[in-house]
């Protein structure tokens, strides 16, 4: 971490995280903080769904819930964005606090809720960048008290297919009652007949991802993966936050509600990640997500089988140069193995990944 970014992230730290987001995305807003040259190598470039990615490593859902910068984040050197997860109507989400760092273990426990200003506000953000260029993905969800949680996504995909790279159907945070539920299979079956229905519908079918939970034991695992090939779904996000609390040393905090991300969850996320790769195949998308704070975490994921990777609470703790260093850090790991394309290492330790287990 440079001085700069060690300055930055001893300013935010005197907010509470909350009030730190929330500056993070103004600054962002007004051109700051400005990211280092963007390293370009087409030995980086991953084609997938249809879609051409400049580098694997994209920002995850939660950071840009209403769509405000996704412009400024591909400024810091990521490949792709995805904002979200955004909700038909607006809602404040769960009481506050509701973000809690972790700073001994480099994780943050949040319990938001999916806050966030609805659809037509983030249809008129993503309405407005069109012709922008650059991968920017919509991740959308369901309403917290809605009669017809299935239908939440189903207008989603109506309202964000125009505007969308690619969608990502979210059933997997902790934070909403019930919504976990949905990846059960009968569920889930239903829900993504419909999702795809919606998007056949549609005048743009952008592909269409789901985001499912670190929390699954083998059988839901392959419950999951037989419906989404049943249902031609494009790819899997391996994973959302986790409700497990694994060796922690924050203390008192680590006993809060909600979903832990960060450091802590790179082992349980990187497993379930392995075993998606073996259940659906060698031709199905998958982006890995969960502790990713280095090239080195970035590029294990993809020996795990991950095509892309992303992260969010890596970039709380070493600041916006992180993923311009990532992906400069891939580079350099490209020409010094001599690799034409990181799809060469994808798989290389899958089998010791995918035989670990779900403790």
């Amino acid at each position: 971490m440079s001085v700069l970014d060690r300055i930055g992230q001893k300013l935010l730290f005197t907010f509470d995280p909350e009030t730190a987001h929330g500056l993070s995305i103004a600054a962002l807003r007004c051109g700051l903080p400005v990211g280092a040259r963007t390293v370009r190598d087409t030995r980086l470039k991953i084609s997938l769904c249809g879609l051409d990615f400049p580098n694997p490593l994209g920002m995850a859902a939660g950071y840009d819930k209403n769509a405000e910068v996704p412009d400024a984040l591909l400024g810091l050197g990521f490949g792709f964005a995805e904002v979200g997860t955004i909700t038909p109507l607006p809602q404040s989400g769960n009481p506050k606090p509701r973000i809690f760092r972790l700073t001994s273990d480099e994780a943050v426990i949040n319990r938001l809720g999916f806050n966030n200003e609805g659809h037509a506000a983030a249809e008129k953000s993503l309405a407005a960048r069109k012709g922008r260029g650059g991968i920017v993905g919509v991740n959308i969800g369901a309403n917290k008290d809605s009669a017809d949680r299935a239908g939440d996504y189903e207008r989603g995909v109506a309202r964000f297919a125009p505007h969308a790279s690619y969608l990502t159907v979210n059933i997997s945070s902790p934070n909403t009652p019930g919504l976990r539920t949905m990846q059960a299979r009968e569920q889930l079956g239903e829900l993504l007949s419909r999702v795809m229905a919606a998007r056949a519908a549609a005048i743009a079918q952008p592909p269409i991802f789901l985001k499912i939970a670190p929390d699954l034991v083998e059988a839901e695992l392959e419950d999951i993966a037989a419906e989404v090939m049943e249902k031609r779904i494009d790819g899997v996000i391996v994973s959302n936050t986790t409700i497990s609390r694994p060796g922690l040393r924050s203390g008192d905090v680590a006993r809060e509600t909600g979903g832990l991300s960060g450091k802590p969850l790179f082992e349980r996320s990187t497993i379930v990640l392995a075993k998606m790769r073996k259940l659906l195949g060698p031709e199905m998308a998958i982006i890995g997500v969960g502790g990713v704070d280095s090239a080195e975490t970035a590029l294990e994921k993809i020996r795990a089988g991950a095509d892309l990777v992303q992260l969010y609470t890596g970039m709380i703790y070493a600041g916006p140069a992180l993923p311009g260093r990532i992906v400069a850090g891939m580079a350099r790991f490209a020409e010094t193995e001599k690799l034409s394309s990181m799809r060469e290492l994808r798989d290389s330790h899958l089998d010791r990944w995918a035989s670990e287990p779900l403790s």
